[in-house]
């Protein structure tokens, strides 16, 4: 089971889109967002937030912005230092700016952090609050365009997303990319963000996108020296880019396709596709995506394999998140310190509508690839309203080799809400391995395979079985229920065993005789009626239309009146029958007549069924005495 999580929660004055840590200090976070531009009486602000203090958050300085304004719909540190941060932000200009084709809506801020006050004896910690003679100093650096002008009647474009390389511990350069919402043309914007202020000139490469598209979400990543690989997801497919700061690219190289969500099958219920919500690097040649379900039936992540060929990539993964989140909302990753060898863990973050984060972990190892999803825990009821932004922390493992003074390491989780609160999670790590002077630092400590584990499963299952029975059959043994295979009742102390045991009671014991009044197979025998009994039974018309078939060759039929009803009887032997019945084509004319009228009367022939079918039938001779008699009368 994992250690505890520690939660800090925070409530501000205005609804948050976004936020993020300062890469080189965890302690610090910044967020953005506000009521927009001045009719819903509730300011737009940047706030820096200490959270240097596992359950609690302290406001150090907020960003007052023109109400006249557009929110902070995206944010991202770009520098920092001890003293100070520089934080890139998509903030629109006005509605009227906007609509005369000027729209500034990349701005940079420099804000100064508060000194560090001295740790109180007998503590590790150091507090860094707002300490005396601290004013919260905040300057606006710049503010430009980046975007081509929207050709649009009313313009609705924003800065959708706003995504950074990973910071360098040497400073070295950076990559950013803007990406639109809600424009005609979607488009994304590579800028060189090392610099403290951008500039239009800072501008690498603009990707244009397919008319009625958007990048859903972006994300870069250092590829070989001096190259950034970008990758981007619209709605149904997946591109990359690779980008350069040092030389300017072709204005006509085109993003590289990489996957597309294939059409559903023209026999499915439904003709709705998944849509990708987020996208993030694991590794140079592995991507992470946040696939949405169609009519919010579930979300899942996929692992997509870049193909380095040029071919299309694969999906090597997937993993469907709780049942519970019915759409996801967000994604970030934390890529952990490797070790020597270059094995890692990374974390996932995935927030739901259902207002919860499902923490996962994953492994790679360079020469094993990467491990499946494990569940870390899934946090419920963050906030009281719908998150807008998640984000990881980065996490520096101690400089110094581990040893039992060392403090205990914590990578943070981070989320804003439109209800305007602010939780930051400090998740627990652990060295490994645990005894190693130079672990590396995991959430989960990476498990045997679950080939290695299947198996201890089994065997632990067949020592407990085993056990199970080996008690069972010594109990059984001790109380004399069983014959003394094992001789338990030898193990007692001859107290115990007079107080317990019993001798194996069913030894003498003979078998009773049960008595039944069930008839025997004999009468049983003779109870049941032979073939021919049966075929005594049978109607005149079905053994009539028997013989026609074939079926009675070589048998005797015989009718037989019995006063209220006929008896027809089939014999094997002809002689017998002629002793006492005669042939239909050897009686008299009125022996027939008599013979029909009767057969009419008891409904077993008519007339319309003709006399051809008694042919070789035998009658018998009382019937034709009791003619007779009728014709005498």
């Amino acid at each position: 089971m994992p250690p505890p999580i520690h939660t800090a929660k925070t409530t501000l004055s205005y609804p948050l889109y976004c936020a993020d840590f300062d890469p080189h200090n965890s302690s610090f976070l910044l967020v953005g967002g506000g009521g927009g531009e001045g009719r819903s009486g509730v300011g737009n602000k940047i706030t820096l937030l200490d959270n240097s203090r596992r359950t609690e958050i302290s406001e150090v300085v907020d960003v007052e912005l023109s109400r006249d304004e557009d929110s902070v719909t995206s944010l991202a540190v770009s520098r920092s230092s001890q003293d100070s941060v520089i934080v890139l932000a998509g903030i629109n200009s006005s509605s009227a700016e906007q609509q005369i084709g000027r729209n500034e809506h990349l701005r940079t801020f420099k804000l100064d952090y508060p000194p560090k006050k001295q740790a109180p004896e007998g503590t590790r910690s150091l507090d860094q609050a707002k300490a005396p003679g601290y004013n919260g100093k905040t300057t606006a650096l710049r503010r430009v365009s980046l975007f081509n002008s929207s050709p649009a009647l009313k313009k609705e474009t924003y800065q959708r997303v706003l995504r950074l390389s990973p910071a360098r511990e040497d400073g070295g350069p950076q990559l950013a990319a803007a990406a639109t919402g809600l424009a005609p043309e979607g488009e994304i914007v590579l800028f060189d963000a090392t610099k403290t202020s951008p500039e239009p000139t800072d501008i690498c490469a603009h990707i244009i996108l397919a008319k009625g598209e958007e990048a859903a979400d972006v994300d870069i990543m250092e590829g070989a020296p001096g190259e950034f690989l970008v990758a981007y997801c619209t709605d149904l497919e997946v591109y990359q880019y690779t980008a350069s700061i040092s030389e300017k690219r072709d204005p006509s190289s085109k993003p590289r396709f990489l996957h597309g969500t294939p059409f559903p099958d023209a026999f499915s219920a439904g003709n709705t596709r998944p849509t990708f919500r987020a996208i993030r690097f694991l590794t140079p040649k592995l991507l992470l995506l946040l696939q949405n379900k169609p009519s919010r039936s579930g979300a899942e992540l996929l692992i997509l394999d870049i193909d380095q060929s040029g071919a299309l990539s694969n999906i090597i993964f997937r993993k469907r998140l709780h049942k519970s989140m019915k759409a996801a909302i967000g994604l970030d990753v934390a890529i952990l310190p490797a070790d020597a060898r270059g094995v890692r863990q990374i974390a996932v973050a995935v927030a739901g509508q259902d207002i919860s984060i499902e923490l996962l972990t994953i492994d790679y190892n360079p020469e094993k690839g990467l491990s499946k999803f494990r569940l870390h825990s899934i946090l419920r009821n963050i906030h009281p309203l719908q998150m807008t932004k998640i984000t990881f922390s980065t996490f520096h493992a101690p400089a110094d080799p581990a040893t039992s003074t060392t403090t205990p390491q914590y990578l943070k989780l981070a989320s804003v809400s439109m209800g305007n609160t602010v939780v930051v999670h400090s998740l627990p790590l652990s060295p490994f391995p645990f005894r190693s002077k130079e672990p590396r630092y995991v959430l989960i400590p990476p498990g045997a395979s679950e080939a290695a584990q299947m198996t201890f499963s089994v065997l632990v299952s067949i020592i407990v079985v085993a056990l199970g029975a080996f008690l069972i059959q010594a109990f059984t043994e001790i109380r004399g229920g069983t014959p003394p295979y094992l001789g338990a009742t030898n193990w007692l102390s001859p107290s115990v065993k007079d107080w317990i045991a019993r001798p194996y009671m069913f030894e003498h014991v003979t078998a009773p005789v049960i008595t039944t009044n069930l008839p025997s197979i004999e009468k049983v025998r003779d109870a049941v009626p032979s073939v021919e009994d049966v075929q005594k039974k049978l109607g005149l018309r079905h053994l009539l239309n028997r013989m026609s078939s074939g079926d009675t060759t070589g048998k005797a039929i015989m009718v037989r009146d019995e006063g209220t009803a006929l008896s027809t009887e089939v014999h094997h032997d002809e002689e017998v029958v002629r002793r006492e019945a005669k042939r239909w084509e050897d009686m008299a004319d009125h022996e027939r007549e008599s013979w029909k009228q009767r057969l009419i009367d008891l409904n077993a022939w008519a007339v319309e069924e003709g006399e051809t079918i008694f042919k070789g039938v035998f009658f018998s001779e009382i019937a034709g005495a009791v003619g007779q008699a009728v014709a005498g009368a």
